[in-house]
């Protein structure tokens, strides 16, 4: 078990990588990246985190980039490792040229990555949820690009640090409650779960679209719908959704407890059939 490193098709330990000072990730935060998960030697869902990566790159006017070429790599950097259960990073940057705030008219994307254990949520926050607070939503307007351009998320988290809080919730200027700092979420109200609809506001969680689609199979009410702040003091349950988080409940909210403070039927429903499902997944690739 390594931890390593992937720098335009050199894999070698993390500690060695560098990029170089001009990149345009570094400069402009012109970079575009992906988080894959592995359960018990496999990765998760990686289609589906490279549908989004390529609607990522398109979105930001990239060079082409070749698929196949990115999932070759991510699997041999993956396999190298002999991570069973591993986090892998994925940034791919526009160029390396001297700064300036046009795109440069030559160099080629730069590809890079690591990979290390994945560094799991606390189990008390799974069996008692975890607490958080809400924010203004301060972000650019794209927040479906997932680029690395994330210091809003940066602050807000650092703010629910400071609030002895596990995360902070992104809620509009008009009250419509967002999503997390790295994460979807969800609640469950009048037995109906509701999660905000797919809209250049939120990222399109690959997470969140499983949990709908296991809605659908464990005749779970879903809507995408908009709620506000509310909403969500006033719902049953909550949780957050995303590649590590899974389904984390959520069990308080700026103070106030959601439900009756402990972590609901649909919560543990959803997080047990998402760990089922990632099984299937190992066992049919």
């Amino acid at each position: 078990m390594t931890e390593l490193a992937y720098v335009n098709g050199q894999i070698l330990p993390i500690e060695q990588a560098v990029v170089p000072i001009e990149d345009r990730g570094y400069n402009f935060g012109d970079a575009v990246y992906e988080f894959f998960a592995s359960y018990r030697g496999r990765l998760y869902r990686v289609e589906e985190h490279l549908n989004r990566l390529e609607r990522s790159l398109r979105e930001l006017h990239f060079p082409p980039v070749s698929r196949e070429e990115i999932r070759d790599a991510v699997l041999r950097l993956y396999e190298a490792s002999g991570i069973e259960r591993a986090g892998l990073y994925l940034q791919i940057s526009r160029a390396v040229a001297p700064r300036d705030h046009a795109f440069p008219a030559t160099g080629a994307p730069q590809v890079i990555m690591t990979v290390r254990p994945v560094h799991e949520k606390p189990p008390e926050l799974r069996q008692s949820g975890a607490a958080v607070i809400t924010v203004t939503d301060i972000r650019w307007a794209r927040c479906d690009i997932k680029t690395v351009q994330l210091l809003p998320n940066v602050l807000a988290k650092q703010q629910a640090v400071e609030a002895g809080a596990f995360d902070a919730l992104f809620v509009s200027e008009d009250e419509v409650v967002r999503e997390g700092t790295s994460s979807n979420v969800f609640i469950v109200s009048a037995g109906r779960l509701l999660t905000h609809p797919l809209t250049p506001r939120i990222l399109p969680g690959i997470t969140r679209q499983v949990i709908l689609d296991l809605c659908k199979k464990l005749a779970l009410p879903a809507e995408e719908r908009f709620f506000s702040r509310n909403d969500l003091y006033a719902a049953d349950e909550a949780f957050l959704s995303g590649t590590v988080t899974e389904v984390l409940p959520i069990t308080r909210v700026d103070g106030n407890s959601i439900g009756d403070g402990k972590v609901g039927p649909a919560t543990q429903k959803l997080y047990s059939a998402l760990r089922e499902d990632a099984g299937a997944a190992e066992q049919a690739s």
